[in-house]
């Protein structure tokens, strides 16, 4: 999308690309907002009880918003406004507030849409009425850390009843979460959905490695802090 912004010359059919000869014109670029980062405050904002959290110029490129997707799916309050096309990406204002939400099953196709959002997912799942189904996610245990067995391991310390697949994973919703003490394990995106979980748990949590968050979101700790009114 970029490229052909710039004037590149190429073609996509089915796994095949090609790109042709072309002079690429230099232009300005607005880089939008991460979807794998924002999910973070699309969950928040829906578990939470008493939440309504906007956020600006978020990418939402077909093949990375399978998170939103699945979270209407769910019966989240989510809106776009502003939609537009920027640089060739796709980007909206996106907000969500509180609101209930039921078990749903993923898997499939939707997968490569949402693979890094699937531990904030496992937390939605937590809050939802019945039951989540998680299936055709093994790439996950081959992160920065095996984020099945981790997301299970560290949620299931706050009061989570989840059973482990080989390629995904079963949350049993409709609970509450206890804050307790819980490690990172060194991964961003479970440092990130621990703080969340922490948030809307009751007592307090500690996330140990908290920092881990920075490789992918330096500022995480400081807007949950703003966000929570910390």
């Amino acid at each position: 999308r970029m490229l052909r912004a710039m004037g590149a010359r190429i073609s996509v059919k089915g796994l095949d690309i090609t790109i042709s000869s072309a002079w690429l014109n230099s232009q300005d670029i607005v880089i939008p907002g991460d979807i794998s980062s924002a999910a973070f405050w699309f969950v928040a904002g829906a578990v939470h009880p008493q939440a309504r959290v906007k956020l600006l110029n978020v990418g939402i490129n077909p093949t990375r918003s399978g998170i939103i997707d699945v979270l209407r799916s769910m019966g989240a309050n989510i809106k776009m406004e502003n939609e537009s096309v920027v640089s060739g990406e796709p980007v909206a204002d996106i907000e969500i507030e509180s609101c209930s939400l039921h078990g749903v099953e993923i898997g499939g196709d939707m997968i490569p849409r949402l693979i890094d959002e699937i531990p904030i997912i496992a937390l939605a799942g937590i809050f939802a009425e019945g039951k989540t189904v998680i299936r055709d996610a093994q790439e996950l245990r081959v992160k920065e850390s095996d984020r099945i067995r981790v997301t299970i391991k560290e949620l299931s310390k706050m009061g989570a009843v989840i059973e482990e697949m080989p390629d995904g994973m079963i949350i049993h919703g409709g609970r509450k979460l206890s804050g307790t003490e819980c490690h990172s394990h060194g991964d961003h995106r479970l440092a990130m959905m621990l703080g969340i979980a922490g948030l809307v748990a009751d007592g307090e949590t500690i996330v140990d490695n908290a920092e881990a968050a920075d490789v992918s979101y330096s500022g995480f700790w400081q807007d949950l802090t703003m966000l929570s009114g910390g």
